[in-house]
């Protein structure tokens, strides 16, 4: 098992497996939160049942803190041993010339990433723990949509969460494409399958940034 886990082989099944993971993720949260667009009623209902199911709460969310914490170790790791491989192997290594430029700077905008996820933790989800388990505050189901108003008062917050979208753009650009191919999928379907990925990876981040836009917007007028 130890030298399964050393080899770069399990390392890059490891990262594409907690990324798809994820990307599932990514998809569910943005799923309700486009909901806040066109209906506060639905995003309350939806938060309100996130929020107080048993089985989200506590079994859900900590595999999901557990799966963003895996992934952005794995990904250092895996930038640690690569440029490791790259100064023993290759003395004159031109990355240019064997992987495209999003590839060889994955750890850039998951850098990027890991800041904004420790801006979301800091507006959305220590207030929430504080609201339940340290203030005992009583449950109002319609207060959500209130709430997620109030983070995108400012331009300088909206225009950040803009900002980090597109780096989720171009992290998935390159991420998720590659991590069906580390899992195997080299078939008649990896061609659609990478399509798929890179309609993901321009679709979702564009409707987080226009869910930012639009509550921006709709609570200054």
């Amino acid at each position: 098992m130890g030298g399964l886990i050393k080899s770069s082989i399990a390392r890059k099944v490891a990262m594409a497996l907690s990324g798809l993971f994820l990307v599932f993720f990514l998809l569910q949260h943005f799923t309700i939160n486009f909901t806040s667009i066109f209906s506060a009623d639905t995003f309350n209902e939806l938060s309100h049942f996130m929020g107080t199911n048993p089985v989200v709460q506590f079994a859900l969310q900590p595999v999901l803190i557990f799966g963003v914490v895996f992934h952005f170790v794995m990904g250092f790791v895996l930038e640690i041993k690569n440029k490791n491989a790259r100064a023993v192997k290759y003395a004159k290594y031109n990355g240019g010339a064997n992987a495209s430029w999003m590839s060889r700077n994955m750890i850039y905008s998951g850098l990027v990433i890991l800041a904004f996820l420790g801006l979301h933790f800091y507006d959305f989800w220590i207030p929430e723990m504080v609201h339940k388990y340290v203030e005992f505050a009583p449950e109002d189901p319609t207060r959500y949509y209130h709430e997620l108003l109030e983070k995108f008062v400012s331009p300088v917050r909206t225009g950040l969460y803009v900002v980090s979208f597109v780096f989720l753009a171009l992290h998935l650009w390159h991420g998720f494409a590659s991590s069906f191919q580390s899992v195997g999928f080299n078939n008649k379907y990896s061609v659609g399958l990478t399509k798929f990925a890179k309609a993901f990876a321009i679709v979702i981040p564009l409707g987080f940034i226009i869910i930012s836009l639009v509550l921006h917007f709709n609570h200054n007028h």
